[in-house]
Formats: C-alpha cells, structure tokens, sequence
C-alpha cells in the first residue's frame, strides 16, 4: 500500500492529509493557537471533588476546568502526588536521581476519590481527551511517554510487548532485551513497530524517552499550578511517529520550517528514509495539486456516493452515530442477496476509510441492506474487521444483530471532523428563497428606466439564459422592442450562462458595468 503525507501550512494552521494508494482516509488539523493537545502534560491545581461521581474538577488552564475520574487515577496516584511535590519544592540545581524515587503502594482500584486526592493537592496529569464542545479536558493520571519503538510509563516496573506482534519468539526476544535495558522505575511498552529492531535501536529511543522525563521533571521545578509542564510533539511529528512505516513512501510539505524539522526529524529515526521528504514549491495550493480538496468535497456531507451507484447516509445524534446503507443502480447479478453482500462490502469499505477521515468516535450503528444467509452475515463482519485494521482508534465490531444491524465502538480522542461542503446558494443568499421572477421583469424596466433618464441611451442586458429567451420572444413585439420604443434607447440583450436566474448587469458603450 502506498502511503503519502501532504502536509499545508496555512495562516492558522497546519492541515495534514493522509493517503493510502492516493485515497484521503485521515485528516488532521493543528491550529496555530490550539492549546490543548492528547498527550500534553500539566500541573494541575485540584479544584472539587465529587464523592457522587467518584471524580474531581482541576483546573489545567481552560476556561472549563478538566475532568479526572478515579478510574483515570493510575494505581500509583500516591507517587505521582509525592513525585509532583518533591520535583515542585526542589530547591537543588538538578532534579534528584528518579532511580532512587520511593514507589509508594498501589490505591485500590475501588476506592474513593477524596481518599486519594483529599486536600486538593496539585498533580501532574496528561490529557487524555482534548476539550470537546463545552467540555473541558478529560485527564489521566496514567502518565504515558510514546516513542518511536517504545511506551514509557513511570512508576511501575512492567515490561508489555504489543499483541499486534504475532511470532512468540520475537515477543520474547523483545521482552528480553528490554528488561535488560530498562531503568528503575520506569514500565515499558514495546510498540508493533519495534518488530525486528536492534538492541541499540531499542535502547536509543528508550534514552530519549528518559531524557524526555528529566525535563519534565526541570520543568516542575518552582511551577505553579495551573502550568503547562510538556507539550506532546505537534502533530505532524506525531503523526510520523506513529505512522511511518516501509510503505510509507512521501512526504511533501509546503513550508520550509516543517519540511526542515520533518526532514531532520526522518534522519534521526529512518536515515535510508530521508530522501521521501520533499518541499512544494509552486503558486497553486498543495491540496488542490494533489486531489484533496476534491476529495475532502466529495466526502464529507451527509450524502457519501459509492462507485456502484449505492449510497450512504451520515447523521450524527447526541449518543450516537447512524450509518444507513442505500443500494445503487449497479447489480453484479440476478440474485438479490448477492447484490446485497456485494453493496453491503462495498459500504463497509466506505464506512471503515469515514470513520477514520471524520474521526467519528462513540458508538456507531450501520444499518446494512438485508441480508438472509448466515454466511454472508459472518463474510461482512470479517470484512469490516479487515477494512477497520488500519485504525489506530482502538475499536471494536459487533455481529450483525438479527434486526440487521452492525454495531461499532471506536475511541473518540478529540473533536469530530466536520467539514461544510456546501456553499451558500447566490440567488437566494441562504435564505431558501428568490424574488418573484414576475417582479424581475418590473425591476431590471425601472434601472432601465434610471439609465435612459440619466443620458445613457445605448446599452447592453446580460441575463439569465432563460431571462433572455423571455425578454426576447416574439419577432415584433418582445419585451426588449417594447423597451426600446418606450424609453427611445438602443438596447442590445445578451445571455451569460455563468449567471444564476435572477441576476442581471447593464454595461454601457464602453463595455463597463454600471453599477447602481
């Protein structure tokens, strides 16, 4: 699979399309002054408790303050407050050994919040979801560092290996090497894409990491809560990160700064991958050259048309999202329910690139066509789960329900992308509305009439095809002769296919507009 990252900076931002064999399946955008990002980390002045929802309020800076839940405390909550207070009131010129940090005992995963947190301490948490709506910023105090091959996770000693990895042996081999490896006091996770790494591969990304800690660490020194202790590598790098694999074969960026730090950025992690990375330079915009903002037309909206003709419909409610799957004008046979297993895997192909490309999250139900063969049932769900392997949400597919339903839960990170393909309508405004076609003939005789007054006395009508064909019927007696005569003008009146019904411009011998 070809893999391209189009990356476009702009004013306010930075948008970055992902492609995959020159389909747009993900769409980011970083704003310039975005403040929140999945990841960042803060300290956080604890603001309410609430015993009733087993929760707390703190405040991170946002104008809502952030939500932490117990669930969210991470077990090792009483080493994260004494890590957080020894690193603040740290008066020594560097931060202490973390190696020789006490781990205090786990809470238990039943307890209670103003247990943990009683005195509303401040803390140091990441966030886990970005601010959506009214909402401020959901928390966690599960500290997690990503690198390219490994997870950091402070204040515990676990070693994990992803599942995604399937060969026993290389599992164990790199849970083996990273136990030799890893520091005190630091839980690894070990990525998929650190199959078939080195032992110095896997050591330098972890260092990096460690690193990464100490200034989180020189940060808290002397903070003062609500601050911002480490911000989360802006997306685009994060993106790379998470992403970049041998398929991933372009990178094409239109500013300079981004091409340069993207550039380095691939140098230190993939060198033999260096020379994907090239600078747009050219007049047009990126998204346009590259098909994108064609794409991104086409995609969003309500309405998404498949090739066969078949159809989906997005709608969005407040608990959930609705997917209804509509048959097309194509039939590859006779037989209705192979026509529905074929539509039926051509909407889950869809539905699967969607829900990535808006970054739909929650639960999603997809009412599919009918269908009666178990088998062709089990053949669908096998291939959503299939289509849905790309998505680095996590997610979950259920069976086909006997009312013929599919439902899907997938992680919901930050806001959805909803994008306004539809553009404001230039003869009613908006509004669903248009004067009464019996009042523009009076309205374009009494500008007429203006003109004729006001010593212009020869001129040019440019209407509506179907205004002109109107004005002009009738050899002796059209609207226009009756024009001429009555206001003793020389009137000349031409179709422009480019204007809507009821627009209309005069132009005088000069071919000059004359505005009103």
């Amino acid at each position: 699979m070809n893999k391209e990252l189009i990356i476009n900076s702009t004013g306010s931002g930075v948008e970055i399309a992902l492609l995959e064999d020159k389909k747009l399946v993900e769409l980011h955008n970083e704003k310039a002054d975005a403040n929140f990002a999945v990841g960042d980390l803060y300290l956080g002045k604890v603001k309410k408790l609430i015993p009733g929802l087993n929760a707390a309020f703190v405040d991170v800076g946002f104008e809502k303050d952030a939500f932490l839940h117990y669930t969210d405390l991470s077990p090792f909550a009483r080493s994260i407050l004494k890590f957080t207070h020894l690193s603040v009131a740290n008066k020594e010129e560097n931060s202490f050994d973390f190696s020789t940090f006490h781990i205090e005992p786990e809470i238990v995963k039943t307890g209670k919040i103003n247990e943990v947190l009683n005195g509303k301490p401040n803390i140091l948490v990441q966030i886990l979801k970005e601010p959506i709506a009214a909402k401020g910023p959901r928390l966690s105090c599960e500290l997690s560092l990503p690198g390219r091959f490994v997870v950091v996770t402070p204040f515990n000693e676990i070693v994990a290996v992803s599942k995604k990895i399937h060969s026993s042996e290389e599992r164990k081999r790199l849970q083996k090497i990273v136990e030799a490896i890893r520091p005190k006091n630091f839980g690894v996770i070990v990525r998929t894409a650190a199959e078939g790494k080195s032992t110095a591969e896997l050591h330098q990304d972890l260092l990096d990491l460690v690193e990464t800690w100490k200034s989180i660490q020189a940060n808290l020194k002397n903070a003062e809560a609500p601050a911002k202790i480490l911000s989360e590598q802006d997306k685009t790098t994060s993106i790379l990160r998470d992403l970049l694999t041998e398929d991933f074969n372009k990178i094409i960026v239109n500013d300079k700064n981004i091409f340069n730090d993207t550039k380095s950025y691939i140098q230190r992690i993939a060198p033999d991958k260096s020379d994907i990375v090239t600078f747009y330079n050219n007049s047009s915009s990126i998204f346009d050259h590259f098909g994108i903002t064609k794409q991104v037309k086409s995609s969003f909206g309500k309405t998404v048309n498949l090739p066969s003709g078949a159809y989906l419909i997005i709608e969005h409610t407040e608990a959930l999202h609705v997917v209804d799957v509509n048959s097309g004008y194509k039939s590859v046979s006779n037989n209705q329910e192979e026509n529905a297993l074929e539509t039926n895997l051509e909407a889950a192909e869809e539905i699967a690139r969607q829900l990535r490309l808006r970054d739909i999250g929650g639960i999603i139900v997809i009412d599919f066509i009918d269908m009666k063969l178990p088998d062709n049932k089990r053949k669908l769900q096998e291939a959503m789960e299939e289509f849905m392997k790309y998505d680095r949400a996590k997610h979950a597919v259920l069976p086909i329900s006997k009312f013929g339903l599919m439902q899907i839960t997938r992680q919901r990170m930050r806001p959805e992308v909803n994008i306004n393909t539809t553009e404001i309508c230039p003869s009613c405004g908006g509004t669903g509305k248009v004067a009464s076609t019996l009042l523009l003939e009076d309205e374009i005789e009494k500008r007429l009439h203006y003109l004729a007054t006001h010593s212009h006395q020869n001129l040019t009508l440019l209407v509506h095809p179907i205004v002109y064909s109107h004005l002009t019927k009738g050899w002796f007696n059209s609207i226009a002769k009756q024009w001429k005569r009555k206001h003793k003008i020389k009137l000349t009146i031409a179709a422009n296919n480019n204007y809507h019904l009821i627009e209309f411009h005069f132009f005088d011998t000069h071919e000059e507009e004359i505005k009103f």
